[in-house]
């Protein structure tokens, strides 16, 4: 089992923006859902786990060794998945494997195609192996971006946004190579993507501003507005009268109409109750962190 303690973590940039402000997780194989706005700090802190970035204050710990003073001791079990995966023209899926292989430091010719052959097996593009990767549709393209980064059987791998840009079916069929390979990996997945959340991870937190609004499993955290989630469409022109007197977590048009979807204890007059979701609770956490 491995382990990832972020204990007391703070990160300030040269202009002495503070990026991070005292975040403290403990993560276990699986993947570990990290959701929040743009600027909310998350590849900040992506960064900072990978050793790209310095903290000024805090650890990072990865099964038992402080990588927040000695990064290169988990760049050996570390692999990256990026929001775009850039490939080579002209060159086949598996050469471009194979040449990975060589910088990551994979030993014999043997070693390495044996391992590359696996992989392309386990992501679905064994079949399309001569195929230039530069050619391959987006989904393609992540789940080939999930091959390289298995190279080498990391123990850690973070994922950047690796759903942006993907079609349902796509996400979907990359969601399912994601959640196959969690069982033995801890997987850092950073999204603003609710859904992903829901389906694939087991343990979640929110970020905004640099800091740690909540932290849990989605389940509980969904359970926790039962009874306190209602909504109603209203004229638009009102819309500020119903901000002022209620806590409005949500806003959507639905066939030309705003409806809101309110939090209270009590259920407002002329509203009717609202089933929470996952996508409830991370915009509950948002607004309240404004109010």
């Amino acid at each position: 089992m491995n382990t990832l303690i972020i204990d007391h973590l703070h990160v300030t940039y040269p202009n002495s923006h503070q990026a991070i402000t005292d975040i403290s997780l403990e993560i276990r194989n699986g993947i570990f859902g990290l959701l929040g706005p743009n600027g909310a700090g998350k590849s900040t802190l992506m960064k900072t786990i990978a050793g790209l970035q310095k903290p000024g204050k805090g650890r990072i710990i990865f099964n038992g060794t402080d990588i927040s003073i000695n990064s290169g001791a988990v760049r050996q079990h570390l692999g990256f998945l990026p929001q775009d995966f850039g490939v080579y023209p002209k060159v086949s899926a598996i050469d471009l494997l194979r040449h990975i292989a060589i910088l990551k430091g994979i030993g014999s010719k043997r070693a390495r195609n044996l391992q590359i052959e696996s992989l392309l097996h386990k992501v679905n593009l064994y079949d399309e192996r001569h195929r230039e990767a530069h050619t391959f549709s987006g989904g393609m393209k992540q789940r080939f971006g999930v091959a390289q980064a298995l190279l080498g059987n990391p123990q850690l791998i973070i994922a950047d946004e690796p759903t942006a840009g993907l079609d349902p079916e796509e996400r979907n069929r990359f969601n399912s190579v994601l959640s196959d390979i969690s069982r033995e990996v801890i997987i850092l997945l950073s999204t603003h993507l609710v859904e992903d959340v829901r389906n694939l991870c087991s343990e979640m937190a929110v970020m905004k501003s640099g800091q740690l609004l909540l932290k849990g499993q989605p389940d509980p955290l969904i359970a926790g507005l039962e009874n306190k989630l209602w909504s109603m469409p209203i004229d638009k022109e009102r819309l500020a009268d119903y901000d002022q007197q209620y806590h409005i977590i949500s806003r959507q048009f639905i066939e030309r109409r705003l409806q809101i979807t309110v939090f209270s204890d009590q259920r407002p007059d002329g509203f009717i109750p609202v089933r929470p979701t996952l996508e409830h609770v991370y915009f509950h956490t948002l607004t309240k962190s404004s109010s």
